[in-house]
C-alpha cells in the first residue's frame, strides 16, 4: 500500500454533540422527567456516532488502484494528480467545479487532491478529494503510475 488515510470529524464535533445532547438531556428531563432526559440523550449521542462513522472515508493507494471510500478507479484511467491548498480546494469545489466531477469533499478537511481521468468512456473528468495530506498522496499517486508505466 503506498497511501492510507482515514479522514474522520474531528474531536471538537464530540464535544459539540455532547454539548447538544446535555441541552436535550436538561430540556427534556425538565419537561418529562430525567428517566426520558436521560432517555432521549443516550439516543442522540447514539445518532451523532452513528452520523460521524458513517461519514468516515477511507483513502487508499495501491500499485493497482486509488479507492475512495466505496469508489475506486484504476491507475491506467488516469491523467494525472494534483495537490491543491486550502484556497484553490475553495475554488474548485465551488465556483470552478465541474458539475460532471466526482467530489468527495469533507467540510472539517481544508485541502484536497485533483485526480483528472483520462477514460473516454467516461463522463467523470476529474475527482476532486479531500486529504489532510495532499502532497504524500499526489508523490502515491505519481509513484504508482510510473509503476504502471513500467510494467
Amino acid at each position: 500500500m503506498l497511501f492510507h488515510e482515514r479522514l474522520t470529524v474531528p474531536a471538537i464535533w464530540w464535544v459539540l454533540a455532547s454539548l447538544f445532547a446535555l441541552s436535550v438531556l436538561l430540556a427534556v428531563g425538565a419537561y418529562l422527567g430525567p428517566v426520558w432526559g436521560v432517555g432521549t440523550t443516550v439516543v442522540t449521542l447514539l445518532v451523532a456516532a452513528a452520523i460521524f462513522v458513517s461519514a468516515a472515508i477511507v483513502i487508499r493507494v495501491d500499485p493497482d488502484q486509488i479507492r475512495v471510500g466505496r469508489a475506486s478507479i484504476e491507475h491506467a484511467y488516469i491523467a494525472g494528480c494534483r495537490a491543491l491548498d486550502a484556497e484553490e480546494t475553495r475554488r474548485r469545489g465551488g465556483v470552478d467545479a465541474d458539475a460532471r466531477a466526482h467530489m468527495v469533499l469533507r467540510p472539517y478537511v481544508k485541502t484536497a487532491v485533483e485526480i483528472t481521468l483520462a477514460d473516454p468512456d467516461d463522463p467523470v473528468p476529474y475527482w476532486l478529494v479531500s486529504t489532510r495530506h495532499p502532497q504524500r498522496l499526489e508523490a502515491a499517486m505519481q509513484e504508482a503510475a510510473s509503476s504502471t508505466l513500467t510494467e
